[in-house]
């Protein structure tokens, strides 16, 4: 299910996207990029519409995932 991201409580988006990008496998390639503007990036993306919170009910978890990948699984 998609969740539009402006009915998420604006602490939890934030722990969401900070989770999301400090995952083990996130590669920024050789620059090092803050914490704070790995959010604001996610969080431009969530804005224009190419990324997108998805919820699984199954696993009861929340991820981050392209538009297009969420549309082919929900």
């Amino acid at each position: 299910m998609i969740i539009p991201y402006e009915q998420i409580n604006p602490d939890a988006l934030k722990g969401l996207i900070e989770e999301f990008v400090t995952r083990d496998g996130t590669d920024y390639g050789w620059d090092d990029t803050s914490l704070a503007t790995k959010i604001a990036q996610v969080l431009q993306q969530l804005k224009q519409g190419s990324v997108v919170v998805v919820y699984d009910s199954e696993l009861q978890s929340c991820n981050i995932l392209p538009r297009q990948e969420a549309s082919e699984l929900f």
